[in-house]
Parts: C-alpha cells; structure tokens; sequence
C-alpha cells in the first residue's frame, strides 16, 4: 500500500506540472490575445468621483466617474468608468477600450497567468493525492476487517483449548 500511495503521489506531482503547464501556456495565449485587441486611450473624466458598489455584497465599492475619449478614428465616447480615488472633474485617465472604443478590461497580467496555473497544478495534485489517500485507506479497512475476521476464527478454535474452557458444542469429559 506504501507503493501505491507513493506512485499515486508521483502520479499528482506529474499531473499537476503538466496541468499547470497546459494553463499558463493557454492563459499566456489568450492574454497575447485579448491585448491585440484591447487599447489604452486617454480619457478626460466629465464627472466628479462616484462610488459603484462591487459585484459581490462583501467587496469594496469602487470609485468610477463618467469620462469621455476618442477611438477609433476620433469617434467621441462616454462612459462611466473606474477611476482612481480622489479624481476630479477634467482630470486624464488611463481606460481600456475594445476595437470598437468601449470600455473592457485589461489583459490579464503575467502575475494572473502565473495564479491560475499554480491553482490548475495544485488543485490537480491535491485532488489526486486526496483520492489516492482515500483508496488507499478503504484497502487498508478491508485489509483490516478480513485479519480480524480471520484472527477471531481461528481465536474460537485455539481459545479452549489454550483457556482450559468448555466450548458451547462440547460436553464434559470431551476431550
């Protein structure tokens, strides 16, 4: 069962490197990707700091103002946008745009990529090595129920004659 265990483990380690391989090298493409397709433009905030609630009831409010840019080819836009806190009206911000100027959000970053994978690769081998732990513990309660079993049968043969104990089959003077 050590064996078993120990090339399950090995198993989860080889799986996991490849798995997270497979990921950073996936994530790496999708960000090239996604940033040939995404720009930064200048934009000048038309609004004063508001504060947006996140998308989940415990994340922070986000500060936003209304900004307006030019992309594509001076094409003018305004949206409300993320803004760094403490923005006034008229100030320049930095926004991602789409090919069309809408806001969208940023390429993922290399330390995203790297995350993800590292989560893809452990995960993997955690998962592998808590199944092959869980089979290699119901083996070992099988293994453990069937010694048992095996130990009081042949205990019930041994124990009267070893404790000097009549058995319930046996009569007086049955020896």
């Amino acid at each position: 069962m050590r064996a078993a265990f120990a090339l399950t483990c090995l198993l989860a380690v080889v799986v996991g490197f490849v798995l997270g391989r497979a990921a950073w090298t996936d994530g790496d493409r999708t960000a090239e990707n996604i940033a040939r397709h995404r720009h930064t433009v200048t934009a000048t905030t038309v609004s004063e700091t508001t504060y947006r609630t996140g998308d989940q009831p415990s994340s922070r409010p986000v500060p936003v103002a209304t900004a307006s840019w030019r992309y594509p080819s001076q094409r003018l836009h305004t949206e409300t946008v993320p803004v760094p806190a403490g923005t006034r009206n008229g100030d320049t911000v930095r926004v991602w745009v789409d090919a069309n100027g809408r806001v969208a959000t940023a390429p993922p970053s290399q330390a995203d990529i790297v995350l993800h994978a590292l989560g893809i690769g452990a995960g993997a081998l955690s998962g592998i090595v808590l199944v092959g732990g869980c089979l290699v513990a119901v083996r070992l309660r099988i293994v453990d129920a069937r010694s048992a079993r095996s130990w009081e049968s042949e205990w019930a043969g041994v124990e009267p004659l070893w404790s000097g104990r009549l058995r319930p089959e046996q009569g007086a003077g049955d020896d």
